[in-house]
């Protein structure tokens, strides 16, 4: 007969934590524990004594007879003012003596006095620990060390009918967090409900409110692809992994020694601010992600690369600081340190502040951490790296630095931790982007068109960082560790541990899937919906010009979506959608993001924002505008902080901006690129998209809602723009386990240098003639040198000229794809090929000769008009995503580099163009979707009444607004009604808002154009 009661259960743990784990069994009747102080004083006293014997006799000669009383009493001061972790780290200072209460096991083995006093730790576990004089209820296990109280166990048996669930529960009801043994960070450091299959942990109770983690490894084992859960264990329990692992008495005390952290946070609350103090246990896949790599490293030494990918919210900044200290204290088999330095490079100032106060609480050496931020120069990373500080932190713009040095560097070794991409490179598209625009003033249109390209070609901080290390190759003494959540291919092959067939995969895994199946982060795509905009464009001329095509079908797209009237319209659903839904969730506490496609776009919202709140009366809401750089808009500079203002009237700095947004005086932060990636605000619910989002910057935009806290349950993402299949695409191979199919074919640069010759654009003889000048240059350059070169590519660009466009355009293609392909294979391979090499050098110059191809820019502005119009949902529900299906999750080596060249346009009548977009839509308009305010503009200003232009000339838009012009327009509207009652009956009907809107884009509008008028 199996015996299955829940003693058996503690019975195995207690044999494998007593015989395996290190500790010694203790009966509780046996101990000396004292429930009204929480302690086993004479176990503790008898470790002093025995460990630090000449201390023990100064403090017995202090206080004499009454030292047990005093003992207690000090104890009890410094724990009430420090917390127990700290107590335990540092033990207790009285009357100028220091005292220990515990000793940890020294990083080296070589220090065999400080093994000898760990050795000296009592380790007891416990079972039924009979906790408190007013409740004999007990905890089913306790592990201790010198007789204080610190890992408390609550084990139920399934075969018994209860699970983790009753433990749970046991613990938010049954356990008074007034008692002083259940103090936070007083005696217990952490509480684990277990059962047979599941483990769950907190650090502090607060009866109902208490906040449980997982701490399971995930259902295929930790570091792997997998849900929530564990793994079956042919070996025993799935949950055993607790005690003869984490419980294992070594192990246990390197995580209170070098995991732990108490972490401070001031936060305001009913406008008061507030200190909030929350310890810090490490989860399962950091603790276990830490351990492995440490391990390996031990191994194999430096000169390795390891991707870790945790999804976002599994505590990044947890793990490369506990990673960072690690390897800070890591010594190989002759207890050498393995390296002289770790630098983490990352833009995030949070991390710093984080990673130092964390490190501080581990050790307290001063200068331990460096950190070389955007106040510092090169030279401080520079002498930071040289002075053999233990711990960098610097930015990735100082990256190369770090190279320049560890050449130079004699027989040192350096581990880099890689820090996830988390700032936008808003600051470089703003200097672009001003430098793309001089200094006229654009369009939406021109905005949209110029920032799309920028950002499209503007490396992010993963691209930045693969691209220097493909310049820089490997080096045998620098180990690189990258943590992010969504590799691209270059990043799992530059940093992927590369498998038997050929295919390269993160070192260690924890997923998207798992982090939402173990409630760490919340599911974006649970509640997505997006909206179909449909509309009809008409001809506004009579002529019928022919246009290149594609640009002309742009340019109308354009015109469309950024018509005032579809701002108007977008701008209504999305703050009715707030106030309807968002506004109610977190307690009344939830927030939206707007993303936007331009810094103007930005601009214009905001200003449409503030009018419709303004129209409506609304006062329980208000928002934020965040871009970089500045913005013309109509001879008016905008920036973000000249739009941000205060209730009170003050301006809100950029530093000051997410501090406010957190606050209740605001509710909706509209955004142009910034924040899209790096931003951290749990409190954030819904997304309104307006821009089109591709892979890896889909997910990590939509994933700004992610983040729990209390109160939160659920998102709502509303689309404007990307159909529910875009999403599901860009998030599929980042659900799970993202891995390269292969590494790339280093002989498809042949190929390429094959399909280059056929063109007969130059041949071998061509290559040679340009290279024994660029030989010659190399010795000695006189001033006939370059232009002897550029005569020698005349005849070349010639044939090139010669060739039709559309094989221009070819050969065009295939002569930049050869020279990416050979910047990105000649530091992949090491192989060195002069034919690749003199040719790459050669078409090089040559790109540089080949004239640039000009594309006709379209304006159809005063060519057409948007007639209908008409902004429906299109779908509401769950975006799903595959679960344990390998081949979702693979990425596949692009084997041909993009060259970023527009094929030439075809041209085409106006008429057909207009035909061709319209076609799109279904005919299903009625009169109550045509635009009236593009029809009522053309209408006034085809026919205008000098009158009411001389009235614009001579007063105030607000008087022109609000007063002159209102007759006008409703004598103008009840003429149009005579004439079409069915389109004009929503305008004179019911609708008051309709009209005002209506009404004031077109007052608006007028008052400039007439103002312009000679």
């Amino acid at each position: 007969m199996v015996e299955n009661r829940e003693m058996r259960f503690e019975q195995d743990i207690e044999t494998s934590l007593t015989k395996i784990g290190g500790w010694e069994k203790e009966a509780f009747q046996d101990s000396h524990y004292d429930d009204s102080i929480g302690i086993d004083m004479d176990k503790l006293i008898a470790f002093i004594e025995q460990t630090q014997p000449k201390q023990w006799k100064r403090y017995l000669t202090i206080h004499q007879g009454d030292f047990k009383r005093k003992l207690m009493k000090r104890f009890d001061e410094e724990v009430n003012a420090h917390g127990m972790l700290y107590v335990l780290r540092n033990g207790i200072r009285d009357r100028g003596v220091t005292l220990k209460v515990a000793f940890f096991r020294p990083v080296s083995g070589l220090n065999e006095e400080l093994q000898e006093k760990y050795e000296a730790n009592r380790f007891t576990c416990t079972r039924q620990f009979a906790y408190s004089p007013n409740n004999r209820n007990t905890i089913d296990m306790v592990l201790s060390v010198n007789g204080i109280p610190l890992v408390a166990l609550e084990l139920k048996n399934q075969y018994t009918g209860q699970s983790v669930e009753n433990a749970l529960v046991q613990y938010q009801q049954d356990r008074n967090p007034k008692e002083l043994v259940f103090n936070f960070n007083r005696r217990f450091l952490v509480y684990f409900a277990v059962d047979h299959y599941e483990v769950y942990m907190t650090t502090k109770l607060a009866g109902n409110k208490t906040y449980f983690l997982p701490f399971n490894q995930g259902s295929k084992g930790p570091g792997n692809n997998g849900g929530k859960g564990n793994p079956q264990n042919p070996d025993g329990y799935p949950t055993a992994y607790l005690w003869e692992q984490l419980l294992q008495r070594d192990h246990l005390m390197d995580v209170f020694q070098r995991f732990m952290n108490l972490e401070v946070k001031k936060e305001k609350q009913d406008g008061k601010e507030i200190t909030k103090q929350t310890l810090i246990f490490p989860r399962y896949h950091q603790l276990d992600v830490v351990r492995k790599l440490i391990a390996d490293v031990k191994v194999k030494g430096s000169g390795e690369n390891y991707l870790i990918q945790h999804s976002a919210g599994s505590g990044k900044s947890n793990s490369i600081a506990w990673l960072a200290y690690h390897l800070a204290s890591a010594h190989d088999k002759e207890d050498h340190p393995i390296f002289a330095s770790t630098i983490i490079v990352t833009d995030r100032t949070v991390l710093d502040r984080q990673l130092q106060n964390t490190i501080l609480s581990f050790d307290h050496t001063t200068g331990l951490v460096e950190t070389i931020d955007h106040s510092k120069s090169s030279q401080d990373l520079k002498n930071a790296i040289n002075d053999g500080k233990k711990i960098i932190i610097t930015t990735l713009q100082k990256f190369p630095v770090i190279y320049q040095e560890v050449d130079a560097a004699d027989g040192r070794n350096f581990a880099v931790i890689v820090d996830e991409a988390h700032s936008s490179q808003t600051g470089n598209s703003a200097q672009k982007l001003k430098a793309a625009l001089a200094d006229k003033e654009a369009t939406l249109e021109e905005y949209q068109a110029i920032e799309e390209g920028i950002e499209a070609t503007t490396p992010d901080d993963q691209d930045e960082l693969v691209n220097t290390l493909l310049s820089q190759g490997r080096h045998h003494n620098l180990s690189f560790f990258a943590f992010t959540a969504t590799p691209k291919e270059k990043t799992i092959e530059m940093f992927g541990t590369k498998q038997p067939d050929g295919s390269f995969a993160p070192f260690h895994v924890y997923s998207m899937r798992q982090a939402i199946e173990e409630g760490f982060i919340l599911d974006v795509l649970k509640n997505y919906m997006t909206y179909k905009t449909s509309y009809r464009i008409a001809k506004e001329i009579e002529d019928n010009p022919e246009l290149p095509k594609t640009e002309a079908v742009r340019a109308i797209a354009r015109y469309q979506a950024f018509h005032p009237w579809v701002l108007r319209q977008k701008t209504e659903v999305m703050i009715e959608q707030f106030r309807s839904v968002t506004k109610k969730e977190i307690s009344g506490q939830a927030k939206a993001m707007v993303v936007t496609p331009s810094r103007l776009h930005a601009v214009r919202y905001m200003q449409e924002f503030k009018a419709y709140i303004k129209e409506k009366g609304y006062t329980d809401l208000d928002v934020l505008v965040a871009f970089s750089g500045s913005v013309n808009v109509e001879g008016t500079e905008y920036t973000e902080p000249g739009l941000n203002v205060t209730k009170a009237g003050d301006r809100i700095s950029e530093k000051q901006l997410k501090e406010a947004f957190h606050t209740e005086d605001f509710n909706i932060l509209i955004v142009a690129e910034k924040y899209q990636t790096g931003f951290d605000e749990p409190l954030l619910h819904t997304m309104f998209v307006d821009k089109k989002l591709r892979g890896v910057k889909a997910v990590q935009t939509l994933s700004r809602l992610n983040r729990t806290t209390p109160g939160k349950k659920d998102t709502f993402i509303l689309d404007f723009v990307n159909s529910e299949e875009d999403i599901q695409a860009a998030f599929q191979p980042f659900y799970e386990e993202t891995t390269l199919n292969e590494e790339i074919n280093i002989n498809l640069i042949y190929d390429t240098q094959s399909k280059l010759r056929k063109y007969n654009v130059y041949n071998q003889g061509d290559i040679d003639q340009v290279l024994k000048l660029v030989r010659q240059a190399q010795n000695r350059q006189d001033e006939k040198l370059l232009g002897r070169i550029s005569s020698l590519f005349k005849p070349v660009i010639q044939r090139y000229e010669e060739l039709p466009k559309d094989t221009q355009y070819q050969f065009r293609v295939t002569l930049r794809n050869f020279g990416k392909w050979y910047s990105y294979i000649s530091q992949l391979d090491r192989t060195f090929d002069m034919q690749l090499l003199e040719e790459n050098i050669f078409t090089n110059y040559l790109l540089k000769f080949i004239p640039r191809e000009q594309r006709e820019k379209v304006d159809v502005a005063d060519k057409v008009k948007l007639e209908y119009y008409k902004l429906q949902k299109e779908f509401s529900g769950d975006i799903f995503l595959v679960s344990e299906d390998p081949e979702s999750g693979k990425l596949t080596n692009k084997q041909q580099i993009d060259a970023g060249i527009k094929p030439p346009d075809e041209r085409d009548s106006l008429d057909e163009i207009i035909h061709r977009m319209n076609e799109r839509f279904p005919d299903d308009f009625t009169e109550k979707d045509k635009v009236l305010l593009e029809a009522l503009y053309r209408s006034f200003e085809n026919n205008p009444d000098m009158k009411v232009v001389s009235m614009a000339k001579t007063n105030s838009q607000e008087m022109f607004v609000d007063n002159l012009f209102k007759d006008v327009f409703q004598d103008k509207v009840m003429a149009e009604y005579d004439q079409n009652q069915q389109a004009f009956e929503k305008l004179v009907g019911a609708d008051d808002a309709y009209y005002k809107l209506v009404y004031t884009l077109l007052a608006k509008d007028l008052y400039k154009s007439y103002r312009s008028k000679v």
